[in-house]
C-alpha cells in the first residue's frame, strides 16, 4: 500500500502505516522496500488494541514462529505474543471513520486499489 502513497496524496489524503514492530526494524523494513510514508510505532500493539485489532498467537503457532528463528517478543520489544489484524481505515479531518476493512486472518491485507477507490468515491461525496 505504500508504494500507492503518491496516488493517495493526489486524491488529499496522507497514508500512515501503525506497527508495534521496534523502531529499527520498522525503518530497516521501509529501506528495504522502498516504502514511503508516514510510519508510527504502536509498542506493546495498544493502540491495535483499542480499537479490539490485537490477538494473541496460540501456542502451538508460537512454537511454528520459533522454529522460523522468529521471536515476536524481541521483534516487538514486548513480553507477549500479539500480532495486530491487518486493518485499513480512512478517517475524515473531523477524525470520523469513513471507510474500514479489516480481516480476521492476519496474513490477508487489504487490496491497496479498495482503498483508492474508496477516497475516489469519499472525494466525489465531499465527505473527506
Amino acid at each position: 500500500m505504500a508504494e500507492r502513497a503518491p496516488d493517495i496524496k493526489k486524491l488529499g489524503a496522507t497514508l500512515v502505516l501503525i506497527s508495534p514492530q521496534k523502531i529499527d526494524e520498522s525503518r530497516k523494513m521501509m529501506t528495504e522496500k522502498g516504502l514511503s510514508a508516514i510510519m508510527l510505532s504502536d509498542p506493546g500493539n495498544e493502540t491495535a488494541a483499542r480499537y479490539g485489532l490485537r490477538h494473541e498467537l496460540p501456542e502451538e503457532l508460537r512454537k511454528v514462529y520459533r522454529q522460523l528463528d522468529i521471536d515476536l517478543e524481541d521483534y516487538n520489544e514486548e513480553n507477549a505474543w500479539t500480532l495486530p489484524l491487518p486493518a485499513r481505515f480512512i478517517i475524515d479531518p473531523e477524525g470520523i471513520i469513513r471507510h474500514a476493512r479489516v480481516s480476521a486472518d492476519y496474513t490477508v491485507r487489504p487490496d491497496p486499489e479498495e482503498t483508492i477507490e474508496a477516497l475516489k468515491a469519499l472525494g466525489s461525496s465531499s465527505d473527506l
